[in-house]
């Protein structure tokens, strides 16, 4: 962990290593067989960078860290072919991965269940969800409190079969052979409680009609 831990990019607490170590040890047994130390370290380290500038909550910088380093070794094992389960995969982008993005991916989570798997991320991560979106979708019965902004990367977009953008606009990436679809969405960043239940209400009728064109069917 010499290169995880030493970066002058960090000041790291003892509970902080601690916990980056002990994220390695778990990561790495995760990926046993397709993935050595060297790149799930170089994947904790970058997704923490990604992070320590954008958090101000320095112990959860670590589980974030962890988290996100996970999905972007799952994306990796997709793209590189080692991770074959035939499911679907769905990325949702829009600029701060705070509202929009974030209410998307708890419908199509919600409704499509295991039969697909979806992600989130933005052109400019924000400090945390939209707790006006985190409202809206607990009057659906929706509980999207564990998610967090997160930036996209390559091997994540890579991986997903279809990337729908919602106003992150030429920042969002684009890669020959996926599907794109841009929703035009308002941003409920800043809008009273009434003003983001029609957004809401929006976006998941917009869920329905994707997971009808991708032939899931709705739990």
């Amino acid at each position: 962990m010499a290169d995880l831990l030493h970066s002058d990019q960090r000041d790291l607490s003892v509970d902080q290593e601690l916990a980056l170590r002990t994220a390695a040890v778990r990561l790495a047994g995760e990926f046993i067989g397709l993935y050595g130390p060297e790149t799930i370290e170089r994947f904790l380290h970058t997704s923490y960078d990604q992070f320590a500038t954008a958090h101000t909550i320095p112990n959860y910088l670590p589980l974030l860290a962890e988290r996100f380093a996970r999905q972007r070794l799952q994306a990796l094992a997709r793209v590189e072919g080692h991770h074959r389960d035939g499911k679907p995969v769905v990325l949702f982008l829009c600029t701060h991965n705070a509202g929009r993005s974030q209410m998307a991916l708890g419908f199509f989570t919600a409704f499509a269940g295991d039969r697909a798997v979806a992600w989130s991320g933005g052109s400019e991560p924000g400090a945390q969800v939209n707790p006006a979106a985190i409202a809206a979708m607990t009057e659906r019965g929706i509980d999207i409190t564990g998610e967090y902004p997160k930036p996209w990367t390559d091997e994540i977009v890579r991986a997903a079969d279809v990337v729908i953008t919602m106003g992150c606009g030429d920042a969002c990436p684009i890669f020959p052979g996926t599907r794109y679809e841009n929703w035009d969405v308002d941003d409920p960043a800043g809008l009273p409680p009434e003003q983001v239940r029609p957004i809401r209400d929006d976006l998941e009728r917009r869920i329905r009609v994707l997971l009808d064109q991708l032939a899931i069917p709705a739990n």
